[in-house]
């Protein structure tokens, strides 16, 4: 889990965030239980730092690799 939250930066709601990476609110959701996203509690509200979701997304990339040949 990344530092304490810098207040200078905007946050992300749950549906802003999905909205922003394609995917649905319940996989967010699950991504957080999993503690597999970066995000923080604010107010007892989940919330993401855009920078933060762009390094995960950087460290979590899996480009496409061919697929090996078997012969």
């Amino acid at each position: 889990m990344p530092g304490p939250y810098d207040p200078t930066q905007t946050c992300l709601a749950i549906p802003e965030l999905a909205a922003w990476l394609h995917i649905t609110e319940r996989h967010v959701r699950r991504l957080v239980a999993e503690r597999r996203i970066p995000f923080h509690k604010i107010g007892g509200r989940v919330r993401f730092v855009p920078s933060e979701i762009t390094a995960w997304l950087d460290d979590n990339w899996n480009e496409a690799r061919p697929a090996s040949r078997v012969r």
